[in-house]
């Protein structure tokens, strides 16, 4: 019987083949006490299980082939940072010396500490990270029990060794699982696979990740197909709806046949547009940048045809580490190898953000947050800890002797915080003066996702060379939603008239005064707002890499000079969405 199940579509385009279900790799993990003359032995059953673990994915770095996505191998690192991560390291000792846990139980009790606090983050990409540390956590426990490998929880779930060793090869295949981790993804990637499907995860979960880089259909957050879907099931994967259609009948199968060979076609299409400049058709140029979390992303940012880096996330530096946050040194060489690795095209790096709320503090902290998305985050935690920040910034200012670089402070708000940012950037160029050690110049630029930075925006043209909007922070502070409450989840609305206007009013300034202004949220990735933006006036684009293509088409497309009126009357209206289909 023909059914369908909802989830989010993260990687455009139609898969149509047979379901491969992996069984969950989560174990049921004993608990008992043990006795203290047992602490160090337990302990130190952890550390050799955690070392395996260390061992099997460096193995695995050494296997990843030339044609792998960057993104995986990025996906690796961070694997590896929070094996090495001191704060559950710690944790483990806590739970094991003064409480006498086993040492499987008092691993998963410190993944829930941690975990709680990955809950609590306001960044869905930094939030999203939990699920890489409960798949090391389960690596660890499957050494701890013997089991290198995920064991099928029922005889008709395929382990990775089946799918590795099996004969169906030439037969289309579509993965089906409750969850993937980055290495299950490389091993994968030794079977032909036509889509992937996970129960949990985001837009930005790592699954969507690597299915966007290697150009996978793919649904994410479908919840219970795992459960749903038998195996060798015939299944259908649409990308662009977010949609998983199982058992489909002839006549489906049929027209999403159809589809599937039409949406070949437009990416054939779409690949031969890499070296078309992004002009209008009245001429007008547009820059369409690149939105990167790691220095390897750049050779997928180049790639893809970008004119640079609009957003290099650099608070995925800082992630998984502890109380061992990385130092100049470290931060520069990864600048560096970004800046390098675009080939003379421009750089923004954004400062770091995290927060209170965020796993990076120096001890365990159980403590819940109120509300950690109005909390000591972004800016405000850098100016908190001047040490740290400076050590950020002369970084930064040494990575720019090696390409142009745009240095970009997220969250400000207030006047006095951006003299107290702009005090520091001087403070650390004089550092590097007194030390003698090269650096380059860079312009300074301010995202605007508060209310009362759009709203008070002459003040931050006053002291910046360009602004970014960020409207993913944008939308939720206009309109009181937080993004991880699924309960308001659907009032989240780029296209609500305030969040429209405000928008609108920041790119008419930017442009009247003649400063550079980019959108780098959601919004800039997104085809169906591509023309009204334009409308508005944006001439800067930045979004992930594997979007710059389609929104390439967009742009060709446009007459610019076309859309200002009709796009003011979109801003104006009542329901701006309704408006935008007339």
């Amino acid at each position: 019987m023909t059914f369908a199940v909802h989830g989010l579509p993260v990687a455009r385009g139609i898969a149509i083949g047979r379901a491969v279900l992996v069984a969950s790799s989560r174990m049921d993990v004993a608990h008992y006490f043990i006795e203290p003359a047992q602490v160090e032995s337990e302990i130190m059953r952890v550390r050799r299980a955690r070392n395996s673990v260390v061992d099997e994915i460096q193995r695995l770095q050494t296997e990843i082939p030339k044609d792998a996505p960057p993104e995986l191998t990025a996906l690796l690192d961070v694997h590896l940072m929070l094996l090495q991560d001191k704060e559950m390291e710690n944790g483990v000792k806590h739970w094991v010396s003064e409480r006498l846990y086993n040492g499987e139980w008092a691993l998963t009790t410190q993944l829930e500490v941690i975990a709680r606090q990955f809950d609590e983050m306001e960044d869905e990409y930094l939030r999203e990270r939990k699920a890489d540390l409960e798949q090391v956590v389960e690596r660890i426990l499957r050494h701890m029990k013997g089991a290198a490998s995920p064991v099928a929880d029922k005889p008709r779930r395929k382990t990775q060794q089946d799918l590795l060793l099996g004969d169906t090869i030439d037969v289309p295949l579509v993965l089906i699982a409750h969850d993937l981790s980055p290495a299950d993804m490389l091993q994968f990637k030794k079977s032909v696979f036509a889509g992937f499907v996970t129960d949990v995860g985001g837009r930005t979960s790592h699954t969507a990740i690597v299915a966007r880089s290697m150009d996978i259909p793919a649904v994410v957050g479908a919840r219970s197909a795992s459960q749903l879907v038998r195996q060798d099931d015939w299944v259908i994967i649409d990308g662009d709806a977010g949609v998983v259609i199982v058992d489909p009948s002839p006549i489906i199968l049929a027209e999403y046949g159809y589809k599937q060979r039409q949406g070949e076609v437009d990416r054939e299409r779409l690949s031969r547009l890499r070296h078309t400049p992004a002009v209008t058709l009245d001429g007008q140029r547009i820059e369409l940048l690149a939105n990167i979390e790691m220095p390897d992303d750049a050779a997928a940012a180049v790639k893809a045809g970008a004119a640079g880096v609009g957003l290099f996330r650099s608070e995925f530096l800082f992630m998984g580490r502890g109380g061992d946050l990385p130092g100049e040194e470290e931060q520069y060489q990864a600048y560096r190898r970004a800046v390098e690795g675009m080939q003379g095209l421009p750089v923004t790096i954004r400062t770091v953000d995290v927060g209170a709320d965020k796993p990076l503090d120096r001890a365990l902290k159980d403590e819940a947050h109120l509300n950690p998305a109005l909390g000591l985050r972004a800016i405000r935690w850098s100016l908190a800890d001047p040490a740290m920040f400076l050590d950020q910034l002369r970084a930064i200012l040494r990575a720019a002797a090696h390409g142009p670089v745009q240095l970009l402070i997220p969250m400000l708000a207030h006047g006095s915080e951006i003299r107290q940012t702009l005090a520091l950037v001087e403070q650390a160029r004089a550092d590097l003066d007194a030390r003698g050690v090269e650096y380059g110049p860079v312009k300074i630029g301010a995202m605007i996702e508060i209310p009362a930075a759009a709203l008070t925006l002459k003040l931050f043209l006053k002291y910046f060379d360009f602004l970014s909007v960020g409207t993913n922070d944008l939308i939720q502070y206009t309109l009181a939603i937080d993004r991880a409450d699924e309960s308001v989840a659907h009032l989240y609305d780029p296209l609500h008239p305030a969040v429209l206007r405000l928008l609108a009013d920041s790119i008419a300034e930017c442009n009247a005064q003649g400063k550079g202004v980019s959108v780098c949220g959601e919004m800039a990735g997104d085809t169906a707002l591509t023309r009204l933006l334009l409308g508005l006036g944006l001439r800067t684009f930045s979004m992930h890499p594997a979007q710059i293509l389609a929104v390439k088409q967009e742009v060709l497309r446009a007459d610019a000079s076309k859309l200002a009126t009709w796009a003011r009357a979109v801003v104006e209206a009542e329901d701006p969405a309704s408006a935008m289909q007339g």
